[in-house]
């Protein structure tokens, strides 16, 4: 004897919701997007992200208090701050790190590489301190040069420039390793007058011979002398 009651077959609607109840689900939290103002704080920083980086080897070192310098932020222009007097500083290795600095890209590296290299080597007895780590500080200035950074090549530049003023002819021994990037630098128009100025002034730290070794390089230098 069958009962009289009837299962009527669920239609398309009522299968459809009892599908969505059945695999409806807490929506995964939404994760908060980071603020452009976290990029500054280093407690924000996530060290997994996709975008951290390992800091470079300057970086490591001014964290650790590897460079006897910190900067100072004025009103006007900012400054360094020297932990002791950089007259009893070791250039070696310190001058050559502030020259690795150079290539820097990132604020306070940038200022304490460039203000660092050129405070150290207005010391008294500079020059007899520089000369001797010539043959390690050049590659390390051929690296800022070549840099693609244009501000990275000024800042290369402007330490060349530097460097051959407190140790004169010394240079000239190493100088055609550097002149190829400034040969090519040339074309571009807005750092001809600035290379020229600094071939200039290489010729007149340098003496006669180095007017030899630019034109080596850069046939179309004109010398100061002539």
């Amino acid at each position: 004897m069958s009962s009289g009651i009837q299962i009527k077959p669920k239609t398309a609607v009522q299968k459809s919701k009892t599908s969505s109840a059945l695999s409806c689900s807490p929506e995964p939290a939404v994760k908060p997007q980071p603020k452009p103002s976290d990029k500054l704080n280093p407690k924000t920083i996530d060290p997994f992200g996709a975008y951290s980086r390992p800091p470079s080897a300057f970086a490591a070192i001014y964290a650790k208090g590897g460079i006897p310098c910190r900067l100072v932020h004025g009103s006007v222009k900012h400054r360094l701050q020297w932990e002791c007097l950089p007259e009893t500083v070791p250039f070696d290795p310190l001058l050559v790190t502030l020259a690795e600095g150079l290539r820097e890209t990132k604020h306070p590296y940038t200022f304490v590489s460039k203000e660092g290299f050129k405070e150290l080597l207005m010391v008294e007895s500079a020059t007899e301190k520089a000369i001797p780590l010539l043959p390690r500080l050049v590659p390390v200035l051929k690296a800022a040069l070549a840099h693609s950074d244009d501000e990275v090549f000024g800042r290369g530049l402007d330490a060349l420039v530097q460097l051959s003023a407190v140790v004169g002819p010394s240079l000239n021994d190493h100088l055609k390793h550097l002149l190829t990037n400034l040969s090519r630098r040339l074309m571009d128009k807005k750092f001809r007058e600035k290379i020229t100025i600094a071939l200039q002034k290489l010729e007149q730290c340098g003496g006669k011979a180095t007017v030899a070794i630019i034109k080596s390089k850069i046939p179309t230098y004109c010398s100061i002398s002539s």
